[in-house]
């Protein structure tokens, strides 16, 4: 399965793993090119920083959370940073299982895409 990671510089050679591809030039083109390569399969964004701007670039359709009940004291919350736009989601889906919760929203109004 290709991965596409997002950064701001790609890596050495000695240090690129030959199966990724490193995306520098912003999330948009992270989606478009997963896209691309996924075809009619789903594209997943993991990391904190590029599930904050998805939205922000109208690119989410579907959010899934996995709940752990753990409260951690530090770290980047997943969802900050988002902008001034609400964005609306429904619930579709809620599995409990031992340990985890599993949340899925579709997103109803998306922040708009970027026009550059």
């Amino acid at each position: 399965m290709p991965l596409f990671v997002l950064t701001h510089r790609e890596p050495r050679a000695v240090e690129a793993h030959p199966s990724y591809t490193y995306v520098t030039d912003g999330i948009e083109s992270a989606v478009d090119q997963a896209k691309a390569a996924a075809g009619e399969r789903d594209v997943s964004v993991m990391g904190s920083a590029p599930v904050q701007e998805c939205p922000r670039a109208g690119l989410l359709d579907e959010l899934n959370l996995h709940i752990v009940p753990v409260l951690l004291g530090g770290g980047v919350r997943l969802l900050d940073h988002l902008g001034p736009d609400a964005i609306e989601l429904e619930c579709t889906s809620v599995v409990e299982a031992p340990g985890v919760t599993h949340v899925s929203y579709q997103v109803l109004r998306p922040a708009r895409r970027s026009s550059a």
